[in-house]
């Protein structure tokens, strides 16, 4: 396996790359500092020794300290900036490593995501700590994040849909250095969760000032009334002091729109200008010659007349930073008295959003949809020995080769394989208690959703079709619906039965049905509603202790499969293989259990 390919050799070279680049950056910063205080304090020392010398020698003093000076701030400042982009990528690729280990703790868990009603989300473990997403989502913009989750949340049921993200996927992953620098760049300036909502709603928002008659005015009049006056007063026609009068009485005109330009650059100026970072994410993106036909229309859906925003969002950067020169008091003045400048910079932002708003939040969810598929990208090249699943048009399959979990351990992860090779088929899982069925079943769900996002999955091979994916895994009770456990299931059952009645395609996954009744009630509903799936025509996978159900198979032999998971007891102890086997379970372990923790268990 080369380096590339190997994701531990990968990040552990950057690591040692990086660390190296960051101790020269380091002392770098450390010499430049201390030449700048020599220059300031020679500077000083000059300007004072050499004041009465002629006014030559001080501005040779200044031109050979103060000069320079300037110049080392503003190499300096590029020091730090090169600093806190390689502090970033060095945490990047640390973080890698440790999540090749197993340990995701430092990454998003996504739990505002979280909830108990989907479909599947909550039973698998998609959101929260150790969850899939914090697995997988390596997003360094809001508006990717949401996507990401909502890919998760509604996953893909086309097979032409997979395919073009599947194609997405393995272009990205191959390109390490890309989303090594793509996440660097979106991860130094994120921002807040609510910019891009602000952004939405400025970019929405329609532009006053510019079409206002006095603003017009002020724009023409100001600048030609100032010049008009300068001129004849240098000329001597009029007094200059008529120029200097209307130039006071423009600054104190200026101060009636202040608290309006401050309320502007509070709410949007810091939001607008994390656009600046979108700017370069998608100077990256337009980079790159995409191999997968649907990443380079994405990238091409981003220009404007064959030409890329970068430049229009940077322009707008520009603009905003040219608005903060109002918060220096001589140029507010200066500026004011003359242009009327916070006014002219207010009108050309306008500007700016009249000519590109419409653009720019198809723009940041272009960029959204990038940074989610380098999430999935990154992922399945972290994952080199995961299978990419093949996409079948045949209603129903999913048949899989040594399928483990993609959470669990690779030392403590034991897979099994799966068949369900038509419509309608269930699998009856049986087995003890701590068997391995419930594991089993989230190992399906998960892999099944990874296979419909169009992620590589945890097995040797997997074929599948892309229908609706629902669970009931870990229904609870509601307090605050004066809910019980059985009532809130028999809801989620229903959901699972009117969806099918209303002909969607759906893969069903259960674990011990009707368990929040008593077992006459459990074993005949649990019957019922196995042979009414058959007549839905659907697919899915039953786990149960009630071997009762095992004997469907007998009434759908082409259609129902039994499989189990054993507990041995081998020398007064239970032994787990975790492996499913044909058949049904032979071995409970609950009286076992009962015996071994004192508890009195007649024979």
């Amino acid at each position: 396996m080369t380096e590339m390919n190997n994701p531990s050799a990968w990040y552990s070279k950057r690591i040692d790359e990086t660390g190296r680049q960051l101790s020269d950056i380091k002392v770098k910063i450390n010499r430049v500092s201390i030449f700048r205080v020599v220059l300031f304090l020679a500077g000083v020392i000059g300007v004072v020794c050499f004041f009465h010398a002629g006014m030559w020698a001080v501005l040779l003093t200044v031109c050979c300290t103060f000069l320079p000076f300037l110049v080392l701030v503003k190499y300096h400042n590029r020091l730090y900036c090169r600093r806190d982009r390689l502090e970033a990528q060095f945490r990047l690729n640390q973080l890698e490593l440790g999540g090749l280990q197993g340990d995701y703790s430092a990454f998003d868990e996504g739990t505002e995501f979280i909830d108990p009603e989907h479909p599947y989300s909550y039973d698998l473990d998609i959101f929260g700590r150790k969850s899939l997403f914090q697995a997988i989502n390596r997003t360094c913009t809001h508006i990717g994040r949401q996507i990401l989750a909502g890919w998760m949340q509604k996953h893909l049921t086309g097979k032409k849909e997979i395919e073009t993200r599947q194609e997405c996927v393995s272009d990205l992953s191959g390109r390490t250095a890309f989303r090594e620098d793509f996440q660097v760049t979106g991860s130094i300036n994120k921002g807040e969760r609510s910019d891009e909502a602000e952004i939405r709603r400025w970019s929405n928002a329609p532009s006053v000032l510019q079409h206002l008659w006095w603003v017009r005015l002020c724009l023409w009049g100001v600048p030609v009334v100032n010049a008009t006056l300068l001129l004849l007063g240098l000329a001597r026609i009029i007094s200059l002091s008529w120029f200097g009068l209307c130039f006071m009485s423009f600054v104190i005109l200026s101060f009636g729109l202040v608290h309006r330009i401050t309320v502007m650059q509070d709410v949007y100026g810091k939001r607008l200008k994390t656009l600046d970072k979108y700017a370069r994410l998608i100077t990256l993106v337009k980079r790159q010659t995409w191999k997968a036909s649907a990443l380079q229309q994405l990238a091409d859906s981003l220009d404007i007349d064959g030409h890329s925003p970068a430049d229009a969002l940077a322009q707008l950067s520009r603009e905003l930073d040219r608005l903060d020169l109002r918060n220096n008091q001589l140029l507010y003045i200066i500026l004011e008295g003359s242009l009327f400048f916070q006014l002219r910079q207010a009108v050309r932002i306008e500007r700016w959003k009249e000519r590109y708003g419409n653009h720019l939040m198809h723009w940041l969810e272009t960029v959204g949809e990038m940074d989610a598929l380098c999430s999935l990208s990154t992922f399945a090249y972290n994952h080199p020995a995961y299978a990419c699943p093949a996409i079948s048009d045949k209603p129903f399959s999913f048949m899989a080769r040594n399928m483990g979990h993609p959470l669990m351990p690779e030392n403590k992860c034991v897979r099994n394989d799966v068949s369900i090779p038509s419509r309608p088929f269930f699998l009856v899982i049986t087995g003890a208690n701590m068997a391995g069925k419930s594991t089993y079943l989230r190992t399906i769900g998960v892999n099944y959703l990874l296979a419909c996002m169009g992620c590589p999955v945890c097995c040797d091979a997997l074929t599948l079709y892309p229908a609706r994916l629902f669970t009931s895994l870990r229904t609870t009770d509601s307090l605050s619906d004066n809910e019980s456990y059985f009532f809130a299931e028999l809801k989620r059952l229903k959901r699972i039965i009117g969806q099918l009645n209303e002909g969607k395609e759906l893969f069903i996954i259960l674990d011990e049905i009707l368990r929040g009744t008593n077992s006459v009630d459990k074993q005949k509903g649990s019957l019922d509603l196995i042979r009414q799936f058959m007549r839905l025509n659907t697919d899915g996978v039953i786990a149960t202790h009630d071997l009762l159900l095992a004997t469907l198979a007998g009434q759908f032999p082409e259609n129902i499969r039994n499989y189990c998971f054993e507990a041995d007891i081998r020398d007064n102890e239970l032994v787990f293989s975790y492996r499913l086997r044909e058949g049904v379970a032979q071995n409970m372990n609950a009286c076992f259990l009962m015996r071994k923790m004192g508890i009195t268990v007649a024979d």
